[in-house]
């Protein structure tokens, strides 16, 4: 009998555990699912509150792909956000490297400052960084998107990748050293293989605020030439809100998040092992 009550016990909080994990996943994910949903209705069927559409149509894509402001924001994104990833951890893994395995005085306080930078807000650089701009000349363009993002991305990847490399056990650097190997050696040799899960992680964070960055965008460009898809979404606008096309910004933002699903899929494996390297020690 007491074994009976046991195992009806463990099977009702296994339920009730399943159960919370359908509702935790269907609150993250409906509002994408009616994303999805709006995108594919037409007229004033957008402000139906049905779940699944009586009527599909391709209407809202037709008229995404058809304009051309689009397509240029899509491919200045790509630009933009692989250019700042591939600095970004070229920066830091160099610095993390010898903030993390090279002693020398203050290297507490380059990490307290590093970290530091990452808790202001956007809009408290804001002014700073349209002067720097203009000085440089780089209003209107890429590379001033690419700038300012670094100011997001480094210290971001630059923090996370530091712990990551302490993690590395010595042996493995002491090894390498009585071989002959140098400081460049070890580092591409020894530690990129080992950190290789960190860097598609934290590649891949620095990626996502770099795509879905609006601030900056908004405040650095002006023309089509320079705008990404956040600005370009905010842009299909009416004069009136009766006159917004929601299907077609419902559609745009499909589109938009359709290249962040597919990264995650991909390095699905490597991003479970970034995120939990170090959660065993021993």
């Amino acid at each position: 009998m007491n074994s009976t009550a046991l195992v009806l016990r463990r099977g009702l909080r296994r339920l009730a555990f399943y159960c919370f994990c359908v509702m935790i996943a269907s609150l993250c994910l409906f509002p994408f699912y009616w994303a999805v949903v709006s995108s594919f209705k037409g007229g004033t069927e957008i402000f139906a509150t049905d779940l699944i559409p009586r009527c599909l149509t391709w209407q809202n894509y037709f008229t995404i792909f058809q304009d051309t402001t689009f397509g240029y924001a899509f491919v200045n994104s790509v630009i933009v956000s692989f250019s700042t990833v591939s600095i970004a951890l070229l920066v830091a893994t160099l610095a993390s490297f010898a903030l993390a395995r090279i002693p020398f005085r203050g290297r507490k306080r380059v990490l307290c400052a590093i970290l530091s930078v990452t808790m202001f807000p956007q809009v408290a650089i804001l002014s700073g960084m349209f002067e720097l701009i203009r000085v440089l000349d780089l209003y209107n363009q890429r590379s001033a998107l690419i700038l300012s993002y670094m100011t997001m991305t480094v210290p971001f990847t630059t923090w996370t990748l530091t712990s990551f490399m302490r993690e590395v056990p010595k042996e493995l650097e002491e090894a390498a050293i009585i071989d002959g190997a140098g400081s460049f050696t070890i580092l591409t040799k020894i530690f990129f293989p080992i950190v290789s899960p960190a860097l598609v992680t934290t590649g891949l964070l620095a990626f996502i605020a770099a795509w879905n960055e609006f601030l900056f965008a908004l405040t650095f460009t002006l023309t089509d030439k320079a705008r990404t898809v956040p600005v370009a979404i905010a842009m299909l606008s009416g004069a009136s809100q009766h006159e917004l096309p929601w299907g077609n910004i419902m559609a745009a933002s499909v589109l938009v998040t359709l290249p962040l699903v597919a990264l995650v899929m991909i390095f699905q494996r490597r991003i479970i092992s970034g995120l939990t390297a170090g959660a065993i020690k021993g």
